[in-house]
């Protein structure tokens, strides 16, 4: 569980770089200033400070998964025989072992989590499926949805 961390109060500029580096993680500090409409130093002690807060929790880079062979992704619906807190994270402890389950969700209704998958084919999956996820302990039912496409793809949050 994450510390909670000071609370900023965000003005348009803070807006405008947390806008422009969601949009692009490697633009430099010089052409986020310049964006900002303020000088670098400013800038950087703002992006810091943003950091801290943590409102910016992280940069990556965005991999083309079909391009590494993970050819398929599913989005699989996990409930559980129990849903006492302690069988609720150890559950989610257990998805962190698993390095083909790339996001996971605690829903509310029907199922208790929503796990997106990512697989080199339809039996690779299954095989996880089969060996790891119905297997798993206070696991008693998963529904399984292979994604045909993505027709949309916006990480983040709209500033």
């Amino acid at each position: 569980m994450k510390a909670k961390r000071a609370r900023v109060k965000l003005d348009e500029i803070d807006r405008r770089i947390l806008r422009d580096l969601q949009n692009n993680g490697r633009i430099t500090n010089v052409e986020l200033a310049r964006r900002a409409g303020i000088s670098a130093p400013p800038c950087l002690r703002r992006v810091r400070v943003l950091e801290e807060a943590g409102l910016i929790q992280g940069y990556h880079a965005e991999l083309e998964p079909k391009a590494l062979g993970f050819n398929v992704m599913v989005f699989a619906q996990v409930g559980l025989e129990s849903q006492a807190e302690n069988d609720l994270e150890a559950f989610e402890e257990l998805v962190q072992q698993w390095p083909q389950v790339r996001e996971c969700f605690m829903l509310a209704g029907e199922a208790d989590f929503l796990l997106k998958v990512v697989a080199e084919d339809w039996d690779d999956y299954q095989r996880f499926l089969t060996t790891k996820l119905t297997t798993a302990p206070n696991v008693s039912h998963v529904k399984s949805a292979l994604s045909i496409r993505q027709s949309k793809y916006q990480p983040g949050v709209p500033i």
